[in-house]
């Protein structure tokens, strides 16, 4: 497993019994997490202390159940990059800490190719990755279908002193925007996607990731450059491990562009409190 490990506003103090308890700066927060099924004794003292606990309700969803005052957002960092923390609808607060270990990854990756790179961020959410990508050195194009999301991304690179390196910000479903790209043959050296397991699009049509990631691969590949630096895969779905998703990027690409490697693992985040790693989630990765 990949940890994120070099966080210092970020902490996963403890797990257990299906919640996490984290410091997001100064904040406390408990939130659930359904793979935390084993019952280990909450020893820690922070459990008690914390600003806000997000509960779930019978009838789905939930709310935050706000202990102490709590601002409506404040910033984290991580190295030389911000990010605007929000404790949202569905426990979410705007930020997956443990990508960190694939930002550090994609930085030195961008660095090292010694060339201009074109990356393009696919179902980008509020940013981490692009904030990764413009802070090497890359030309980013960010994608995303909510607009609300788009903004608080554009505000983070804002924060991070990025606004002025070369950027596109593109509110979209990227399935259709990649397939505009294809035709305007447009191509990028770099793709990254972190795709939802779940949703509805604009007509109700229903999104599933196991039933439509590996067309989307392949269609992305349409707009990979001859020599491209590396295509990277997230799933948060209990049901695509990480070795199905190396399968389906070896397929998709190894073969189209003479060779490269693909790797696949879970990235996880190490707990405090027993000095074990939360799994958080899975990373396949194909690199030339």
């Amino acid at each position: 497993m990949r940890m994120a490990e070099n966080w210092k506003d970020y902490k996963l103090i403890d797990a257990s019994d299906g919640e996490r308890l984290e410091r997001w700066g100064d904040k406390l927060l408990i939130r659930p997490d359904p793979q935390v099924i084993w019952k280990t004794p909450r020893r820690c003292p922070e459990w008690k202390r914390a600003d806000a606990r997000y509960v779930r309700s019978s009838s789905g969803g939930g709310a935050w159940d706000v202990k102490s005052k709590l601002p409506d957002s404040w910033t984290i960092g991580y190295n030389n990059l911000k990010f605007g923390i929000k404790p949202m609808g569905f426990k979410h607060t705007g930020l997956f800490p443990e990508q960190a270990v694939n930002w550090d990854w994609m930085i030195d990756k961008i660095k090292s190719a010694n060339r201009p790179i074109r990356v393009l961020n696919l179902f980008a959410y509020t940013g981490g990755a692009t904030l990764a990508c413009l802070s090497a050195g890359a030309y980013v194009c960010h994608v995303d279908a909510s607009k609300g999301m788009t903004s608080w991304a554009k505000e983070n690179a804002a924060m991070s002193g990025l606004a002025d390196i070369p950027q596109r910000w593109i509110v979209d479903d990227c399935a259709k925007f990649v397939a505009r790209e294809i035709r305007r043959e447009s191509f990028y050296d770099a793709i990254i996607m972190d795709p939802p397991s779940y949703g509805r699009g604009p007509s109700g049509e229903v999104w599933r990731l196991e039933d439509q990631i590996y067309d989307l691969v392949g269609l992305c590949r349409g707009v990979l450059t001859k020599d491209p630096l590396f295509f990277l895969l997230n799933s948060y779905t209990t049901g695509l491990s990480p070795s199905v998703m190396k399968y389906i990027l070896s397929v998709q690409l190894s073969k189209s562009f003479n060779g490269g490697s693909c790797s696949a693992d879970e990235i996880g985040l190490p707990v405090q409190e027993s000095s074990l790693v939360l799994p958080c989630g899975s990373t396949a990765i194909f690199e030339k």
